[in-house]
């Protein structure tokens, strides 16, 4: 590896990855567009599809999800905003409209979930839907747009971690970074004569952790013992990597007065609800007090489609011994 990195220069040193000139943004006539805002972009449509492929297999409508993803999106980024904001007052108070400059960078991921929740649940009520049925079905769209949005931080050069020399370390040019999310510990790792530090790839690490949650769900889908359920597993599995790569991260907002990172505290209260939420649901059905999902509309969806084939079979069967 090079001791000195161009300025948009990204290396991976113990995978002999080194990537040269890694754009922020590109411009299409006269007009730039940022990779973060591109990346987001694409995650949010992709999992979007992924929505309507699970509600079609349901038995339920996927334009549903194609009306709701625009109000999810709109009220999501407010509230990403919205939440940064609140936590970085600092930054913003004495320029107030500055929290208009989205594009600026500034969104906080547990806003947008937030908000996601809140918005999914006047929708329902508009919309006479079943709240847990469509969360259970909105959670594969929000978990791929993650999945995707966290490289986004990886061309903008944040979201890292403290100072690794393990597998994925990643060394990125100390001019490409903000100074601030400089610790001390990479300063006594930094090597005279370079020009980087070395960090911890929390962006790869959580993108990953997603992969791994959005095939849990995929998988146990047909297997959930009521609506709501895929949804639980979702923000406890999530809350879970959360807490862990948290405590690498070197951008964290703090609550006011405290030295406690904020998204910590929300991980830990979100997995602890979400596993104790669903013990008792569990819990109450076996007592019979509440109607468990007929193993869910999955499997009716399924039981529908088989017994179509079987009477397409038994028909083409009659009309052979005819």
């Amino acid at each position: 590896m090079v001791e000195m990195m161009g300025p948009m220069d990204i290396a991976f040193p113990h995978l002999n990855i080194y990537l040269e000139n890694v754009p922020k943004s590109f411009t299409v006539f006269g007009f730039t567009i940022a990779f973060y805002g591109l990346i987001i972009g694409i995650g949010a449509l992709l999992g979007v599809m992924l929505v309507a492929q699970v509600a079609k297999r349901t038995g339920q409508d996927p334009d549903l999800y194609w009306d709701l993803a625009i109000y999810l999106l709109i009220f999501s980024i407010i509230g990403a905003r919205l939440y940064y904001v609140a936590f970085s007052w600092d930054m913003y108070k004495d320029n107030p409209i500055s929290i208009l400059y989205i594009r600026n960078g500034g969104l906080a991921i547990y806003g947008g979930i937030i908000t996601g929740f809140i918005t999914l649940f006047f929708y329902t009520r508009i919309k006479k839907k079943s709240y847990f049925l469509l969360a259970d079905t909105g959670v594969f769209g929000v978990i791929v747009g993650q999945i995707f949005g966290r490289w986004g931080n990886f061309t903008n050069r944040e979201a890292f971690g403290e100072y690794t020399d393990g597998l994925f370390a990643m060394r990125l040019p100390i001019d490409a970074i903000r100074t601030n999310e400089i610790t001390d510990t990479m300063w006594e790792h930094f090597v005279e004569g370079t020009n980087y530090v070395q960090v911890s790839p929390t962006f790869l690490y959580e993108s990953m952790w997603n992969v791994m949650i959005l095939v849990l769900m995929l998988l146990y889908v047909k297997h959930k013992k009521f609506d709501g359920e895929v949804g639980l597993l979702y923000i406890g599995g999530y809350g879970l990597g959360r807490l862990w790569i948290e405590g690498l991260r070197t951008d964290q907002l703090l609550i006011p007065h405290t030295q406690l990172p904020v998204s910590q505290v929300i991980a830990t209260c979100l997995f602890l609800f979400a596993v104790i939420t669903d013990i008792v649901v569990r819990v109450l059905i076996a007592k019979g007090k509440i109607q468990p999902a007929l193993i869910s509309k999955y499997t009716e969806h399924d039981k529908s489609e088989t017994s179509k084939e079987e009477k397409i079979e038994s028909s083409t069967e009659e009309k052979s011994e005819k």
